[in-house]
């Protein structure tokens, strides 16, 4: 059974961030224009951040491309797989938190949070990642 993930700015996520936000928010903008990210899930584990420049450590989902989403940590969330093949995200302990399918609530840092075909995860001030069975 095959999971994938498609990544990209959401403008609804990212108009009801600012309405919640405080003014340190003030000068965020939507991207104008970017493509979609489509990436299979593979492995035990997908990291979700952005690259640290100083080491070179690079997320699998590495949200310091363009458009950089300013509000994502360096290690900002994990999807895990779980042993019947499903996912689930786990925050890190990020600064401004995760969450799923337009929840105003974060999820707990370090606990796991399982995911159905076409939950969506929200990360920084506004990327979506969509994840899809099949």
């Amino acid at each position: 059974m095959t999971w994938s993930a498609t990544i990209g700015p959401d403008r609804e996520y990212f108009m009801a961030m600012m309405q919640r936000s405080g003014p340190e928010a003030a000068g965020l903008n939507l991207p104008a224009y970017s493509p979609e990210q489509q990436r299979t899930l593979t492995g035990n584990q997908i990291t979700i951040g952005r690259r640290r420049h100083s080491t070179g450590d690079t997320p699998d989902i590495d949200l310091s491309v363009p458009p950089e989403d300013p509000g994502v940590s360096h290690q900002h969330a994990v999807l895990v797989q779980q042993q019947d093949g499903t996912w689930a995200v786990v925050d890190q302990n990020s600064t401004n938190g995760t969450t799923v399918n337009g929840s105003e609530e974060p999820i707990q840092p370090f606990v796991p949070v399982p995911l159905q075909d076409g939950d969506r995860v929200h990360v920084g001030a506004w990327t979506t990642i969509t994840i899809r069975r099949g």
